[in-house]
């Protein structure tokens, strides 16, 4: 599904009447109301345009950010009039802000994942007072760092949470040119 100045069109081509700038007004009035994560992730959107869309990805996946910074939302599971009011719907957007703001490499990478994770399960534990899975709960006590083991298990706890089809296991440990500097001097020694 993508958007144009007046509706919304599903990828089917169904259309679903609804003015664009007033979802997208209200989706980001929303953002906001989480707190201070929100507020950058709504000025981070004006800034740079960032468009939202739904398409269908494999169920693993909730959400992903683009090259061209906008942000897709997994239409198995999300519609554009859920995505107004659900706080995972806005929580995922916020994550994937956190990807486009953190730059392509670090993006792709465990650390960039980690970092990603932390900040959007911080606010379910501030709106929730808990995490709603064990392997959350050690995830968001790992330290963010250059620490490979913590790096390592946090590819285990991602998988445990999600799923071993969440392929984060494919992703370099640190953004890759640090990676690339740590495995030469790896080899090198």
């Amino acid at each position: 599904m993508c958007y144009n100045n007046t509706n919304i069109i599903l990828s089917s081509g169904y259309k679903k009447t609804m003015n664009h700038k007033v979802w997208l007004d209200s989706l980001l009035e929303n953002l906001v109301q989480h707190g201070e994560e929100g507020r950058i992730a709504v000025e981070y959107m004006r800034a740079h345009s960032t468009k939202i869309s739904f398409k269908q990805t494999k169920p693993s996946i909730g959400a992903w950010w683009t090259i061209g910074r906008n942000i897709n939302l997994n239409s198995l599971y999300f519609s554009p009039d859920q995505a107004l009011s659900d706080s995972r719907v806005l929580r995922l957007i916020i994550h994937e802000i956190r990807h486009l703001r953190q730059g392509f490499f670090t993006a792709l990478s465990v650390y960039g994942e980690l970092d990603a994770w932390q900040f959007e399960w911080s606010i379910y534990h501030r709106m929730y007072g808990e995490y709603p899975h064990p392997a959350l709960e050690e995830l968001m006590s790992l330290p963010l760092g250059w620490d490979r083991n913590a790096l390592r298990r946090t590819v285990q706890l991602m998988q445990t949470f999600s799923s071993k089809d969440y392929r984060v296991d494919l992703l370099p440990y640190y953004p890759l040119g640090k990676e690339i500097s740590f495995t030469e001097y790896c080899v090198i020694i």
